[in-house]
């Protein structure tokens, strides 16, 4: 039987839901990145949540895991066609939350790391 939803954004939070994912995808509009890159950039998240978060999302059909076939192996994530789709919705949720943190707490840098993303 098909899944029913009751409303389209129970859809969308299914596929990009969850405290990293949106958070991964912000980093993976920036380029292809390694696991070791993203746990970098991502250092409060465990290594098996990300590699959980990232094989559903390359389930969903969000990013592509990209396989080199060379010694040591290496591996890059990337956004999809399909997951470039969300571009726009993660930039609303990245201004919304710049815009809380300032109404929260005054200044963005007090509460923001410094990285490429808070430029």
């Amino acid at each position: 039987m098909a899944k029913k939803y009751n409303i389209s954004v129970e859809a969308t939070l299914e596929v990009i839901g969850g405290k990293w994912k949106c958070v991964i995808l912000c980093h993976l509009t920036h380029g292809k990145m390694r696991t070791s890159d993203l746990k970098r950039v991502m250092p409060n998240i465990t290594q098996k949540m990300l590699t959980q978060q990232l094989r559903e999302l390359e389930q969903d059909g969000i990013v592509n895991r990209i396989s080199y076939n060379q010694v040591p192996p290496k591996v890059e994530y990337e956004l999809s066609e399909y997951g470039w789709s969300l571009k726009s919705i993660l930039d609303a949720l990245c201004a919304w939350g710049e815009n809380h943190i300032i109404r929260e707490y005054g200044d963005k840098y007090a509460v923001l790391e410094d990285n490429i993303l808070n430029k």
